[in-house]
């Protein structure tokens, strides 16, 4: 059981360093895109042909695409770090179950094997005191 749940840990933190991935290229996207249109708004104010005007604003779409794109893939692996959150803390929860249970199962023998020792410790005393030598007494 402990195997599982090191499993669902290991798994749920490459979903979260996949995650931040996903989100960490989003942002360079962004960043890029700010950065490209801010170039074509200055080559716009110093006045540019229609041919690269159209081309800057090509430029900009593909860019937006594969923005939204990224944002696509974010939320999948939004979704995917969601789910082995869930399966982590189920492996977790079936553990500690478990665990409270061998507690319990522990304490249960630790009672019986008290018990056995008191009884053996009660008819030690006995036959030392209940079978003494009258001549001792």
């Amino acid at each position: 059981m402990q195997t599982r749940t090191d499993d669902a840990t290991r798994k749920l933190g490459q979903l979260i360093a996949a995650e931040q991935s996903q989100r960490s290229r989003l942002q360079m996207l962004e960043q890029y895109r700010e950065e490209y249109a801010q170039r074509m708004r200055q080559a716009t104010a110093e006045g540019i042909t229609r041919l690269v005007l159209h081309n800057y604003q090509d430029f900009l779409g593909r860019i937006d695409e594969a923005i939204e794109q990224q944002r696509i893939a974010v939320r999948n692996s939004e979704d995917s770090t969601k789910a082995g959150q869930e399966q982590w803390k189920s492996q977790n929860k079936q553990l500690k179950a478990i665990d409270t249970l061998s507690q319990r199962h522990d304490a249960r023998e630790r009672y019986r094997e008290n018990k056995q020792d008191q009884k053996l410790q009660d008819e030690f005393s006995t036959r030392k005191y209940g079978t003494a030598d009258p001549q001792d007494q």
